[in-house]
């Protein structure tokens, strides 16, 4: 194979037999074609090897490398064995539940002809049909992009997570994802805030906004994954101190309240049950009565993992 590929593509992968022959096609349509695919199957708990050999066979003209953990080991430790066999130049994150564009590869190339950058495209969630999605995911979907794109410069490295990319000899001088992060997320935002303070500029270019299958659908499971992230940016703080998450101050109202009291309650055996009752009682509900009561479960289960990391469990 050709040493001097322009692109590797590094696709962490967990119980994904599902979502990979769908990113697999996508990235089969690319209009370009300098590239290899490196996935790790992360502990192999539906068979997604057995998937992707069938890809491999069926798509014999596809760069594809298939490396397969013999159990789970983490998100930061499947994307740094992918990194480490990468022969790109570029190395491009992309999540197993992303759906790319046919520019999506150049697209991420075009950014990294000059000087060293980290580049962040956002996601546009893609939801099932289901009382959640109706009266919260979507809502908050766009406002989340809106605010990223509303974010300063200074502070876009916040925003790194599954659609980015970044020179490889910049993710070996970095020393790669930090796999102290074993609960769900934050090994993506301290790879950022590692890359601003290594004097790397990481920005969100909009046009790189790529289709994302979300996993979270239901109340239970968004909340569920609120709790581990709340756990994981403990280590964060723990590295970095509280100052790069600096937030304006805000007086206590009766919704903090609300959350600070709900999260006392919050663990994975009562999220997920109090998650199932929610998402029953939402097509009944008013709107308003209902997005709030999904966002008192997602932020107080965030906040119970912040004060009490132990309660996150389940390995992701």
């Amino acid at each position: 194979m050709n040493s001097q590929l322009e692109a590797s593509i590094v696709v962490p992968s967990r119980g994904g037999a599902l979502r990979l022959p769908i990113l697999l096609s996508a990235l089969s349509r690319q209009d370009c074609a300098d590239f290899e695919v490196i996935i790790v199957v992360d502990g192999d708990m539906d068979n997604s090897a057995e998937v992707l050999g069938r890809w491999a066979a069926e798509h014999p003209d596809m760069a594809l490398r298939i490396i397969v953990f013999p159990e789970n080991k983490g998100r930061a430790a499947a994307l740094n064995a992918a990194a480490k066999a990468a022969k790109g130049r570029v190395l491009i994150r992309c999540d197993d539940d992303l759906e790319p564009a046919p520019d999506y590869v150049r697209k991420h190339l075009a950014e990294h002809r000059g000087d060293p950058v980290g580049i962040v495209g956002l996601c546009r969630n893609i939801f099932t049909e289901t009382a959640y999605a109706r009266v919260y995911g979507r809502a908050v979907d766009e406002r989340f992009r809106a605010h990223a794109l509303a974010t300063s410069s200074d502070d876009q490295w916040r925003y790194w997570a599954g659609n980015v990319s970044v020179l490889r000899e910049v993710h070996e001088r970095l020393g790669g994802y930090d796999e102290r992060y074993r609960a769900y997320g934050w090994e993506d935002v301290d790879f950022g805030y590692r890359l601003k303070k290594m004097g790397i500029p990481v920005r969100i270019q909009p046009s790189l906004t790529t289709a994302h299958h979300v996993a979270a659908t239901t109340t239970g499971v968004r909340a569920i994954r609120a709790l581990h992230s709340g756990a994981a940016r403990e280590i964060f703080i723990a590295k970095h101190g509280p100052e790069p998450l600096a937030a304006i101050p805000q007086s206590p109202s009766l919704w903090s309240t609300l959350v600070a009291l709900a999260s006392t309650f919050a663990n994975e055996r009562t999220i997920k049950v109090g998650g199932l009752a929610i998402d029953a009682a939402l097509p009944v509900l008013p709107r308003r009565l209902a997005e709030k009561l999904v966002a008192l479960a997602v932020e107080s289960a965030g906040r119970a993992g912040i004060v009490h990391p132990h309660r996150a469990r389940t390995h992701f």
